[in-house]
């Protein structure tokens, strides 16, 4: 390696950069999809978005009130 130009040497230190965020992105995701699978982590998901849902069921209820208005 102390043998290569300081170019050679820069293309390695970026392609082992890339592959070791590849693989900190792959257990990362990988991570995620089994702690939001658990049935803990969904239940409360489920009660953490009960007020956007109603929210939404208003904002859904007020345009459609206007459009049956006109």
């Amino acid at each position: 390696m102390k043998n290569q130009s300081e170019e050679v040497r820069r293309h390695i230190l970026h392609a082992l950069t890339a592959v070791a965020t590849i693989i900190l992105l792959f257990f990362w995701v990988y991570s995620l999809g089994t702690s939001l699978g658990s049935p803990e982590v969904q239940a409360k998901t489920s009660n953490d978005l009960k007020p956007f849902a109603a929210l939404k069921d208003n904002l859904v209820g007020g345009y459609q009130s206007i459009y049956e208005s006109q």
